[in-house]
Formats: C-alpha cells, structure tokens, sequence
C-alpha cells in the first residue's frame, strides 16, 4: 500500500496601507420649522428650503450634487403636568439634504453660506477619496510584500523554503468610495475653518505558499 505524502503549505494574512487627502465631501444639512398647524410648518418650511436650494445654487453647487435624504411632519407635544397626558401643541416640519462638494477649497464658504441662508440642521461632514480603489492598488503591493516576508520568517524557521504561490485571497469591503468623518472647528461669520487630515487606504491579502 502507497501512502501519498500530502502537500506541504504555508498560509498568511497581512496588511498594506496608504494614506491619502481627501478630495471631495459631503455635507448633511437642512431645515426644522415649528408652527401651530402641518400645513403652516410644512409651508414655511418649503420657503425656507427653496431659499436654501438656490442659495446654494449660486455658490456653485450644482443640483446633481443636491439629493434630498429626508421630509418629515411630525406633531410637538407639551409636557405632562399634574397627570394629564401630553397634548399635541404644533408641528415640527424638516428637510434634510445631502450636499456634494467636489472643491474643498470651498468647503467653508459652502458652509457660512449655508447657515446663513438658513439652514438650522447640521449633521456632520462626510470626507471621500474619489480615487480611492486606484490608490489601494499600492496597498495591494505593500500587503504581498509583507506577507511575502512573513512567509519566508516562517519557512526560514521550520527549516524550509517557500514555493510556488497557490492562493491569493482579498478582503473585499462592498460600498463606494472609503468615507470618514471630519470635524467643523467653529461656526463663524467668515469661512468656516476645516481640518480634512487624511484618509487610511488598507488592503487585506490571504496568500498560501507551497513549501519546498
């Protein structure tokens, strides 16, 4: 009887990185109006957001770059007192928008401009690298390399040598480009002032070797 001498493997899993600056944004925005009646919030509302719209229009915005992520009419109440259950006492209408900009140059004027035209709802600013998938093919490299030299310790060490590549596996995130949050340092008359920093490109590889 033959007994066939199985394969001799090395697997590893390594990381490479790369850091980019960022080159566009997306900003989170709208309105909340209060008013006694539905029809007078939303009313209102809609004047104030149509101001908005164009206002951002005519700072460069183009409406591609406008998508509305949410309309709401929702009932206020009073407190309760004395055991009486809370009464409806207005409305709250809101309109949120999700704001495109692909010069952060003008990220702050965009901003001021936006709080002056009235937008009172800020939710923060999202920061993109576009070339994002391009940009990891460095990570990509640096990730082979690093298991390489990870494989080759290991083998080095069990007296052996690397072989033939067998496998090579990425993890593989779905979504669009990597997004990370940034920070608004003040609300001011002028400009706004914004840090970008920079975003961490990584690329995750699973590579098996034989082993000679």
């Amino acid at each position: 009887m033959t007994v066939e001498k199985s394969e001799r493997t090395v697997s590893v899993s390594a990381q490479g990185h790369v850091s980019a600056a960022p080159d566009r944004a997306t900003i989170s925005t709208g309105v909340l109006i209060e008013a006694d009646t539905a029809r007078e919030a939303m009313s209102r509302n809609s004047v104030a957001m149509g101001k908005l719209l164009d206002g951002l229009k005519a700072l460069g915005i183009a409406a591609k770059d406008i998508r509305t992520t949410a309309v709401t009419v929702n009932p206020r109440y009073s407190n309760a007192r004395d055991g009486k259950s809370p009464t409806v006492n207005g409305y709250t209408a809101l309109n949120q928008v999700q704001i495109g900009v692909r010069d952060l140059a003008k990220l702050g004027d965009i901003l001021d401009g936006a709080l002056s035209l009235g937008a009172n709802q800020m939710g923060g600013i999202a920061f993109e690298v576009s070339a994002a998938e391009t940009l990891k093919d460095e990570a990509r490299k640096d990730a082979m390399v690093n298991a390489r030299r990870r494989a080759e310790l290991y083998a080095a060490a069990a007296g052996v040598k690397l072989g033939e590549v067998i496998a090579i596996a990425e993890d593989v995130r779905m979504g669009g480009p990597p997004v990370f949050a940034g920070r608004v340092r003040a609300m001011a008359a002028s400009a706004v002032p914004i840090e970008t920093g920079v975003a961490d490109l990584d690329a995750t590889v699973h590579v098996t070797w034989s082993l000679k």
